[in-house]
């Protein structure tokens, strides 16, 4: 494998994307047609002890025993593979030994400040409701952006028959057990059968209609109403990702708990997702607060720094904010997020100036990218405000559309674009010559390149699989799951064949690193990226015009 491999190509995959299983994916990356095109392995979460969106919500980060296995990290490793893997700073999952503690002992938990108590966190900042949750006055919450409807609580019932808010950023779900006659006739010593089962019936079927159970009807009923809304609630389960307290040492503890155990399977870069949801104080934004954002990541790499691990933090936000700019002046590897819209936009124009304001601006501030085309999210938009005209914008989120595509609105605000939904491929109307020049672009713009395991297999919408995932399910239109004998059919395509032999050039070729010497020049249509290293140049002439391209090494 490269010697490189702090710039070489990275593989972007879920554990169960390529075959079933990560062990599937290791015998893919055996095979000769796989040998040394990738020096580093981005293994979504899933690949954890997870519950929901499919890996973000995190339970503990031990290996998930059904995608893989440390034999299988292990096997990485002896292909000269290092990891790339993600940390979650802002929550967990209502699944974990910490929040579990909370629900069987209340007040007694030792975690019971491991997340942030909502009524602790507002005192002295608003007015309790008759629901039993602080409603902050409006002058503490006007710059606060809240990512669903409503105050972003779980109401949390304790032992003691208490309901406690706690914050909870993201996603939620309570559950209320099933009614039988049998439990009613436990809870009501002497109650008959037939009202038990006709009770029990009317009530499951009320709340499978989503009525609250403070509003179930208990018309003819009144007398069984306390008994059996004391015990729905106390018997009630969660599902969703509780936001964790900061300012707790307990959660300090379990950072650094968290990256010992990713650095001992190998992980090299980690991935910070939705850490800057984590720093919050009364009447500051709960989004990229500052200095709050910034003290934080400066406290996680403290951490880091024991365990040789570089951060990546990962933050949307529009070209115009700068944030990108910050964390690369702060001395973190950077998302890329701009490249997959640039490179959209010069093919479909003809255009290279826009991608060229942005490669210039990587060369002259010596910002180190991990860059991609596709990934497990959209083809971001948002961050593209500020660097190509808002008329570009929407003509390509119009073209992407058109063939097939699915736009995302930010949390349902229609005035605000976010990210389109759908395979690059797709996205590039199917169209192989220009997928081909687009990995050729990638490859050569600075940064180290991020391959979503899709494009790599030129894969498209799968619309089928966003039906089966009901509402919310846009995602999956670029998330197919390839079997071992579909690998192995799309391994025989040129389209796939002309990427591997690029990725290999990219990854064994000395001209290529983040201290290389990096060109871009454009001439009309045509374009010239040039690399040089050790005496060693590589040198890709590319027309968007024609679509066709020449990568060539060179020694000085």
């Amino acid at each position: 494998m490269s010697k490189f491999a702090d710039n070489g190509p990275m593989l972007n995959a879920y554990p169960d994307s390529v075959g079933g299983t990560l062990k599937d994916i290791v015998a893919f990356l055996k095979k000769d047609e796989a040998k040394d095109i990738f020096s580093s392995f981005y293994i979504l979460p899933s690949i954890f002890n997870t519950d929901l969106d499919r890996g973000f919500s995190v339970i503990s980060y031990d290996i998930n025993e059904m995608l893989g296995s440390r034999e299988d990290i292990e096997d990485l490793k002896a292909l000269g593979m290092d990891l790339k893997l993600d940390f979650i700073l802002n929550h967990i999952s209502v699944l974990s030994k910490q929040f579990q503690d909370i629900v069987k002992n209340g007040e007694e938990s030792k975690y019971k400040d491991f997340f942030i108590n909502w009524n602790r966190f507002w005192e002295g900042c608003g007015e309790m409701t008759a629901d039993g949750y602080i409603q902050p006055e409006q002058k503490y919450i006007k710059d606060m952006f809240f990512r669903k409807p409503g105050l972003p609580i779980l109401m949390v019932r304790f032992p003691d028959g208490r309901d406690v808010p706690y914050w909870n950023t993201f996603y939620q779900e309570v559950k209320y057990p099933s009614l039988s006659y049998s439990i009613l006739m436990e809870i009501f010593p002497g109650m008959q059968y037939l009202t038990a089962d006709t009770l029990a019936k009317k009530i499951n079927a009320e709340i499978q209609a989503g009525i609250a159970v403070k509003d179930l009807d208990f018309a003819g009923f009144e007398k069984y109403r306390a008994g059996i809304c004391d015990y729905l609630e106390a018997n009630r389960s969660y599902l969703g990702q509780m936001d964790l307290n900061i300012k707790s040492d307990l959660v300090w503890e379990y950072y650094d708990e968290v990256l010992h155990t990713l650095a001992s399977y190998g992980t090299k870069i980690v991935r910070l997702d939705a850490f800057a949801y984590a720093p919050k104080e009364p009447g500051e934004k709960n989004f990229l607060n500052e200095p709050g954002t910034w003290d934080l990541l400066a406290k996680v790499q403290g951490l880091a720094d024991k365990y040789s691990l570089k951060l990546l933090p990962e933050i949307h936000a529009s070209y115009g904010e700068k944030n990108y700019k910050v964390l690369a002046d702060k001395g973190y590897m950077t998302y890329d997020f701009f490249l997959p819209g640039l490179i959209l936009d010069a093919i479909e124009h003809q255009d290279g100036s826009y991608l060229k304001v942005w490669a210039d601006e990587i060369i002259r501030d010596g910002i180190r990218t991990v860059n991609m085309l596709g990934c497990h999210d959209g083809i971001p938009l948002l961050d593209l405000r500020g660097l190509l005209p808002e008329e570009r914008i929407q003509e390509m989120i119009d073209v992407t559309v058109s063939r097939g595509g699915f736009v995302k609105d930010l949390h349902g605000n229609k005035n605000m674009y976010y990210q389109v939904n759908a395979t690059y491929f797709s996205a590039l109307g199917d169209d192989e010559r220009k997928l081909l020049l687009a990995r050729a672009l990638q490859l050569f713009m600075p940064g180290k390149p991020q391959i979503w395991y899709l494009d790599l297999f030129a894969g498209k919408n799968d619309h089928e699989a966003v039906k089966r995932a009901g509402a919310g399910g846009h995602k999956e239109i670029n998330r197919t799951n390839l079997s071992p004998e579909e690998i192995e059919k799309r391994l025989k395509l040129p389209v796939v064949a002309k990427q591997l032999e690029m990725l290999r050039f990219r990854n064994t070729n000395p001209a290529f690193g983040f201290d290389a010497k990096v060109s871009f020049d454009l001439d009309g249509t045509k374009i010239t990226i040039t690399h040089e290293r050790e005496g060693r140049q590589a040198v890709l002439k590319a027309d968007l015009a024609t679509l066709d391209f020449e990568i060539r090494p060179e020694t000085l």
